[in-house]
């Protein structure tokens, strides 16, 4: 009697196991993330198996690829009209718990001591329930959210790495949004790590917008290439900077939205540790030496320096030598 009552018992575990993963599947696949087509190659080739891609492009939602340069990752010169929307629109089932947020820009010399938000989702009464800002004149990162308390906790990010974003140059900034910590990288390059408290889920009904001054709620005047809401939070530190160093990176094989080579999400990527920063995360294939290039055009006017400080006052000189003649040697 006793060895039966032990095998139901073994029985009845061993059946609440696929139970038990059916519902972490179908908690995590409601249809809240859709697929999202990306390039194969801008993937770190540390994966030994394809990643279910899953995510939104707010380059497209907001600015619909309408690019201002003919090339295969187009930038956009943002105008004046505010980059707004209704959040239901860009997460119609609310925003994942943890998350990837991955952008390409650069600053431009009248913007690059602005300071805006890259990101902001607000609430129906205009509160802020997370954002990213970019502040030029400090030379920092932010990133804020709403606690479980309904407070607003602020986290800043202050690494002299940082300074390299308001040069004037393409960069990635990615952030890596855990439930317990927040990451920033820059360039595929991790730059700091903070824990942080538990967030407040995201009320949908408000209003979400990007690259905006917080000034005026203008859209800055920045040049974007792309920015992606993945629902991964390792997925920040998979990519590499392909296109940073290639503008053809992920050209040619590109992750079809409808049919990728997919493994589910549901495992999550074990990275307990960041890439050594010298190791080559760009991982694009060698190509044959082209022709020598044609010289570029003469760079804009650099802004003027400030006035030095007034310097200290300097030793006194020793005396020189008598010039004049007496009135003896005249005589003489």
């Amino acid at each position: 009697m006793i060895c039966l009552l032990r095998w139901t018992a073994l029985l009845w575990t061993l059946n609440s196991i696929p139970c038990a993963l059916g519902m972490a599947v179908s908690e995590q696949s409601d249809g809240s993330c859709p697929p999202l087509s990306v390039e194969e190659r801008r993937f770190s080739d540390v994966l030994d198996r394809p990643l279910e891609i899953t995510g939104f492009d707010l380059t497209e939602m907001f600015l619909l690829r309408k690019g201002t340069i003919a090339e295969d990752l187009p930038s956009f010169r943002l105008g004046s009209s505010p980059l707004i929307k209704p959040t239901k629109l860009i997460f119609p089932n609310g925003l994942p718990s943890e998350y990837s947020l991955v952008s390409i820009w650069r600053v431009r010399r009248t913007t690059k001591k602005d300071r805006w938000y890259l990101w902001q989702i607000f609430d129906q009464s205009g509160g802020s329930q997370v954002n990213v800002v970019v502040d030029g004149d400090k030379k920092v990162v932010e990133f804020s959210f709403q606690s479980l308390l309904r407070n607003t906790l602020r986290y800043t990010f202050k690494s002299r790495d940082l300074h390299a974003l308001f040069d004037r140059q393409w960069h990635k900034l990615s952030i890596s949004v855990q439930t317990n910590a927040v990451s920033i990288y820059m360039d595929c390059k991790l730059i700091e790590r903070r824990a942080t408290d538990e967030r407040a889920s995201i009320d949908p009904s408000g209003r979400t917008l990007i690259t905006t001054r917080i000034e005026d709620g203008r859209p800055v005047d920045i040049e974007l290439k792309q920015f992606l809401i993945y629902c991964d939070p390792y997925i920040a530190e998979l990519e590499n900077c392909c296109e940073l160093q290639d503008p053809k990176c992920g050209a040619e094989r590109t992750f079809n939205g409808t049919a990728p080579p997919l493994v589910t999400a549901q495992i999550p990527l074990m990275l307990s540790q960041p890439a050594p920063q010298s190791i080559d995360r760009c991982h694009c294939p060698a190509e044959k030496a082209g022709l020598p290039g044609v010289a570029g055009l003469p760079g804009q006017k650099g802004d003027k320096g400030e006035k030095g400080n007034t310097g200290e006052a300097g030793p006194t000189g020793n005396g020189g030598p008598k010039v004049g003649h007496s009135l003896n040697d005249l005589q003489s």
